[in-house]
């Protein structure tokens, strides 16, 4: 409505803009619920078999997701060209708002990746002409919905009391980076995030460090008390 007056301002229609003193609502933003800890990750990470093809596969596709902190519908999305192993880097391609990126992927997702291309993808799909980097039982890429629905449940499983799914490893990739003193510009350009305001809500659940820096700081931090006599 706003933009509608201006334009009929701007082109002399009305003399001024009756909507220039509306304040607009604004998208409200909200703190992640559930953060995993690091030692919960590898409790999730330890739930697929490695010893059955199954499970090589979701297991280099926690990986990813922890590693990179992509959305699921970014991880479907992935083919096979877009890991560059050397560099240590994945290509999301269309990812949200049609915007192409390059985001750093750790060596243990890499080996768990290569893993599955070379023991599980072969058996799933003999056809060259696939190309898609993680594929469902029919041999095809993999849906946003299906890929949700089995990492819910490798966190079910997990037993850590906590449930979510793979936006989960979103929210605990960009947290455990702030953390550890990512610079938030960096995180924003990972998560892919077009303005900075949508990254800074992880600077609200970074934690741990705030507790660090309270308990290093604060002059009652180390409190000194005298042991009481008891009365005679």
């Amino acid at each position: 409505m706003a933009n509608f007056f201006s334009w009929f301002t701007k082109e002399g229609f009305i003399l001024y803009n009756p909507a220039s003193d509306l304040e607009m609502p604004r998208r409200e933003f909200r703190l992640p619920k559930i953060i995993l800890s690091a030692s919960e990750v590898e409790a999730i990470m330890n739930v697929p078999d490695v010893e059955i093809p199954d499970g090589i596969k979701f297991r280099a596709i926690l990986e990813t997701l922890y590693s990179t902190g992509i959305r699921r519908a970014e991880l479907c999305g992935l083919s096979l060209g877009d890991l560059d192993y050397d560099r240590g880097l994945a290509r999301i391609e269309q990812g949200k708002g049609h915007k192409d990126r390059f985001v750093p992927i750790g060596d243990r997702a890499l080996k768990w990746i290569e893993k599955y291309l070379g023991e599980t993808r072969p058996r799933l799909c003999p056809s060259i002409n696939e190309h898609a980097l993680f594929l469902n039982v029919e041999d095809r890429r993999m849906s946003p919905g299906r890929l949700g629905s089995h990492v819910g449940e490798i966190i079910r499983k997990a037993a850590i009391g906590k449930v979510g799914s793979c936006h989960l490893f979103r929210h605990t990739f960009a947290t455990l980076l702030l953390e550890n003193g990512c610079d938030l510009r960096y995180v924003q350009a990972m998560l892919g995030h077009a303005k900075l305001e949508t990254t800074e809500i992880y600077t609200h659940v970074s934690i741990r460090a705030l507790k660090e820096a309270h308990a290093r700081h604060h002059p009652a931090r180390m409190p000194d008390l005298a042991p009481v006599e008891p009365s005679s």
